[in-house]
């Protein structure tokens, strides 16, 4: 339904949920996100706030090997070390990037 609705919309990037004023559209504001939100999940039986969703798509990001200045920007926070309050990474990503750091290391002392 989701792609469905984004394919109608025409939508490419940005905000995704957006405010409709004088057929104008500009950022949704947290708190009408929310509302609409809870009007969705009850729909759609869904257990998860906006809070969670952001959550686990930062979580996705971080194990997918994204920066965290680029996920900072992405959530709009000031310091990237708020990022680190949601991102929990798992085991198997953080022993690939220290395999892949190793790897790096020696390669690069070997060139040497």
């Amino acid at each position: 339904m989701l792609r469905r609705y984004l394919k109608a919309r025409g939508y490419r990037h940005g905000p995704l949920f957006r405010a409709e004023k004088n057929h104008v559209g500009g950022p949704l504001r947290y708190a009408s996100a929310q509302q609409l939100w809870a009007k969705y999940r009850t729909k759609a039986q869904v257990d998860a706030s906006i809070h969670q969703l952001r959550h686990a798509h930062t979580t996705e990001l971080v194990n997918a090997g994204v920066s965290l200045e680029t996920i900072r920007r992405r959530l709009g926070h000031a310091n990237a070390q708020t990022v680190l309050r949601y991102a929990d990474q798992r085991d198997t990503t953080t022993d690939a990037e220290i395999r892949s750091w190793r790897r790096r290391k020696t390669t690069g002392r070997s060139g040497s």
